[in-house]
Formats: structure tokens, sequence, C-alpha cells
């Protein structure tokens, strides 16, 4: 007989575990999918300081490796797979991976979000060459080298405080004339020695010949072009992309509804399909934070539960 689940969870971020955590503690059959490892962007985060409760010095890669080992106390399957089409309008719904197919009663999808490049000419080739998107991944590359950040919100600030302890020189890269990052995340960034700022700035192009060596910058206030050069003895600098997320939707493109690529839910989780949720940063929503995954996640599962109880039941 084919297995069917209660519900299959796409994504194995703080969404898809929290989902995973609380639909396998009440004894739903669970599946979480996912096509990497579990973590989503916070597993790159060095810093967790602002999740309730969390342990003293918690990061993101502690954090999710804790949520995973509760999704398997409680019995939560999981299996590294990529759905790549669906059929979501049945009763049972099958999600296709490029391993296997999947059949449930209820999906949530919890695809969460990928950093979003600057899309200037010599991003995508410098990718690993200079150009990153992960300063826990990373920084080590470039100790004693100067770094530039580019952003301005809580991620660009943070990793630009947790580059610092690598990098001799960490300067930050904002389009605008002061940062939008938390004030008490502001406050540690100038007290920083080692960290500088360019203001009204976006960089333009990112050059070199194997490796990044220089990028041009362009000011939008005087209108400006500056280029910068790799000190001579280093021949190379890091650039660190913060810049924000898009949602990782397309497989979901006019089958649900959606706005600007995130999936649209009401309080509940619910899609504009019966027996479908999402969660977490994938879904139209005001904040995107860790605590907010893990609560959509637990809402999810709850409905998904009362969906199974109440509609398929009758």
């Amino acid at each position: 007989m084919e297995k069917v689940y209660d519900v299959v969870i796409i994504g194995a971020g703080p969404a898809g575990l929290a989902a995973g955590i609380y639909a396998a503690r009440s004894k739903m059959k669970t599946l979480i999918v996912e096509k990497e490892k579990p973590g989503g962007q916070i597993v790159i985060t060095d810093e967790v300081a602002n999740y309730p409760g969390s342990i003293k010095d918690a990061t993101g890669p502690s954090l999710i490796a804790r949520m995973v080992e509760q999704t398997e106390e409680f019995g939560a399957e999981r299996v590294l797979d990529e759905v790549v089409d669906l059929e979501l309008n049945n009763s049972i719904k099958i999600l296709k991976g490029k391993k296997e197919n999947y059949k449930a009663k209820s999906v949530i999808i919890a695809t969460g979000c990928k950093p979003r490049p600057i899309g200037c000419p010599g991003e995508k080739e410098f990718i690993g060459k200079g150009v990153s998107y992960c300063a826990t991944c990373d920084a080590d590359f470039f100790q004693d080298f100067e770094v530039y950040v580019v952003g301005g919100g809580d991620s660009a600030v943070e990793e630009a405080l947790y580059l610092s302890k690598f990098a001799r020189k960490v300067t930050i890269i904002h389009r605008r004339e002061e940062l939008r990052a938390a004030k008490s995340i502001q406050e540690k960034a100038f007290k920083n020695e080692k960290i500088h700022f360019i203001w009204n700035s976006i960089v333009k192009e990112i050059k070199g010949e194997g490796i990044v060596e220089s990028m041009l910058l362009h000011n939008r206030k005087t209108g400006e072009d500056t280029e910068i050069f790799a000190d001579e003895e280093d021949g190379t600098f890091g650039i660190f992309v913060f810049i924000g997320s898009d949602p990782i939707t397309d497989l979901f493109e006019g089958v649900l509804d959606m706005d600007n690529g995130y999936i649209k839910t009401d309080e509940c989780m619910r899609t504009n399909i019966s027996g479908v949720f999402a969660a977490g940063d994938c879904r139209l929503k005001p904040l995107k934070q860790v605590v907010t995954a893990a609560a959509d996640g637990a809402i999810a599962a709850v409905q998904a539960e009362k969906y199974i109880e109440e509609v398929l039941s009758e």
C-alpha cells in the first residue's frame, strides 16, 4: 500500500522544523522534504541574540541543530529531495520530487527566501572568488584582509560585526545616509574601530582577473563613480552582500495566490487551496524573523491537523 502522510512539509528552516515538531508531537504522520540541508538563512547567522529563551551565545547552526533533534524525538521523517512539481487540488496532494513522489492529506510550504544579489556586472562571475552572501561561511578566508559589506539593515550590520573578528578593516557600503538596522546593533558598529562607512553609494561593477581586484562605486547623491582597488600586498578583498532576500516560490506561481512572489495566507496560514498552508519567510508578512517563522510553522501544523479532522473526515 502506498504511503500517505498526514502532512508533508516543504522546507527545513525554522518554519518547516517548527511545523514538523508540532505536527509530529500531535501524532500526525509527518514528512519534511528539504533539498539541501536544514536551516534556511538562519544557519548562516553567527549570532542569534533576539530569539526568546535561546541560550547565551546561541548561533544559527546551534538553534537549528536543536530543532532538528526535536523533530526526530517526536518522530517526524526527513528526506533530502527537491520538489519540482505538484498536484494540490485533490484531497490527497501529490508532490513530485527529483528522487520520488510523496502523497499527503495536507501540505505546509516553508521554502523560505534566498539572498538578494546586487545585480551588477561581475557579481555572478566572482561568487566564491571574493563575493559572498554568508559571513559565517567565508569570513575565515579574509583573515587580516579588507572586506566590504553591502547593505544597511540588521543582517548587514550584524555580519559586519562578525567579520570584524577576522578582517583588519570592514567597510559598510549603504545606499542611504543612515543605517536601517536596530539602534542597539548600530551602536555596536559605530563603537567598533575596525568598522567604517561609505554612504549614499551602490556597487556598480565588480572587476578582476580570476578573483575580485576592484569594484566601481556610484554615489547616488553626487553622481560620481569611484573605483576601489585591492591593497597591492593583498591582491584582493571580500565583498559580502546583505541587501535583503527574495522568496523561493517559483514552483507555486500560477498555483497559489501570491503578491510580488510571496504566498498569500490568512492568519491561520491557509492559502487559497484547501489543505495547503504556508509558513515563514515565503509568505506575505510584515516581519521576517526566526521567532515569527517558528510561530507560523506551529500555527500551520495545528491548522493542518484541524483540516484533516474537520474537513477530510466529513
